[in-house]
């Protein structure tokens, strides 16, 4: 309804304030429940945009449930779902590497790690008797990742806590069959492994849907009250290592070279037979050969032995001056090969003179 000017100067063509609050009124609330409505709208279609879209971690693998139900799995990046929660996406980090801790917890890390203070129940998670009915403080590390999410999600009401369960289970077996000293020094190894064997083992059979990277022993020590007397005994196992090890050293130096040496003179006396009866076959088959030609020519065969004995003879003599007995008058020969005093050959018969 408009007002005109000249008609509201009119006393009589005033209208009532009541029916212009009135009719304000009935505009207003037309007007603002056409923008509310809209508004609503506008909320509700922002509302299930928000709601349909997800984002998956590269890290992460998504599990969709559908009223609670599972569907099926999507991988990292960006995806749609049915809006107002109709479809829910659980992030569960498969890629990551998660772990858990036994008789201590790490409350920072960093260049310097600090630790919480024990308590009653984390310090008797690291309490285990050995084999040897030895008491033992056994703290370790459980480091594993997801491998299947829908058992994670699924088959295991609270996985952390059946994961810690079976690991101090698996723990304790293992321990419980080995002695306190293979625990503390050498069987460190041996036990960390098939500790990891039978928690995957156990993972496993509960259907957790995890997968065991490494058990790491993080410390491994004897009680305090005790701990003394346990130094005192692994000062004395390493001595007794340290002088089995040196007497191993020696034995395998003097062994080796006893072996040498035997190994050398039983090669030398074999050469020494060989050579020795080598020797005595050539001088029989020398004999045999010499004999064969003195029974073809008895006289030269020996005229050559008597021939080549006296050479091999000469040879060993020196120097040999011989005069024939019938020559007379030589003079006298002067030594001047030596500072020795010379020598003179006579006519009456051989002279030798030696050098």
């Amino acid at each position: 309804m408009a007002w005109d000017p000249r008609i509201l100067n009119n006393p009589q063509n005033r209208p009532d304030p009541a029916d212009v609050l009135r009719e304000l009124r009935d505009k207003w609330r037309r007007g603002f429940g056409r923008n509310l409505l809209l508004l609503l709208l506008a909320l509700v279609a922002l509302f299930g945009f928000l709601t349909s879209y997800a984002q998956v971690e590269p890290d992460e693998v998504g599990v969709i449930l559908r009223l609670g139900r599972f569907i099926d799995t999507v991988e990292p990046g960006p995806h749609f779902r049915l809006p107002f929660f109709i479809d829910q996406i659980i992030k569960v980090p498969v890629q990551r590497q998660l772990k858990a801790e036994f008789g201590f917890r790490t409350e920072r890390v960093g260049p310097r790690t600090t630790y919480a203070a024990e308590e009653a129940d984390v310090k008797r998670e690291s309490l285990m008797l050995t084999g040897d009915l030895n008491v033992a403080v056994v703290e370790w590390i459980v480091q594993y990742k997801i491998k299947d999410p829908y058992k994670y999600l699924f088959k295991v009401k609270n996985v952390e806590a059946m994961l810690r369960d079976i690991s101090e289970a698996s723990m304790r077996a293992v321990v419980g069959d080995h002695s306190v000293n293979e625990v503390l020094t050498t069987g460190r190894q041996a036990v960390a492994a098939q500790a990891k064997l039978m928690l995957q083992d156990l993972a496993d059979r509960y259907e957790t849907g995890v997968d065991i990277q490494q058990v790491v022993l993080q410390d491994v020590n004897p009680p305090d009250p005790v701990k003394p007397s346990f130094n005192e005994v692994n000062q004395a196992i390493q001595e007794k290592e340290r002088a089995l090890n040196e007497a191993y050293a020696e034995r395998n130096r003097a062994i080796p070279r006893a072996r040498g040496e035997a190994e050398e003179a039983l090669r030398a006396a074999e050469g020494y037979a060989i050579e020795r009866v080598n020797r005595a076959r050539g001088e029989a088959e020398r004999f045999t050969r010499i004999y064969d030609e003195y029974k073809k020519a008895p006289d030269v065969t020996r005229r050559r032995l008597y021939l080549e004995a006296v050479s091999q003879v000469l040879q060993g003599a020196g120097q040999k001056v011989v005069i024939d007995e019938s020559t007379k008058g030589l003079t006298p020969l002067l030594r001047m090969d030596g500072p020795s005093t010379p020598e003179y050959a006579g006519a009456t018969g051989k002279k030798e003179a030696k050098p």
